[in-house]
């Protein structure tokens, strides 16, 4: 059994079913895309969602007075 053979006879069987059906080519190119879309948003997210965190903590900071941090830290 030869794979390089196996394989090409799937790759031409897929191409002759989407030349044939149109559509179902273009709902599989546009499953791509969203999935890229997923993954390049899903990480633009969580960057967002880190920057964020880090602004509030750093604003946080600046409410607590450091005398009081301190004098609660040798407690």
């Amino acid at each position: 059994m030869n794979v390089v053979a196996e394989t090409g006879r799937a790759v031409s069987g897929f191409f002759e079913t989407m030349r044939a059906h149109p559509l179902a080519l273009a709902l599989v190119v546009m499953n791509f895309a969203l999935l890229g879309y997923i993954f390049y948003s899903g990480r633009e997210m969580i960057t967002l969602a880190y920057q964020s965190q880090k602004e509030t903590a750093l604003l946080l900071s600046k409410c607590v007075d450091l005398e009081y941090m301190q004098l609660k830290n040798k407690l």
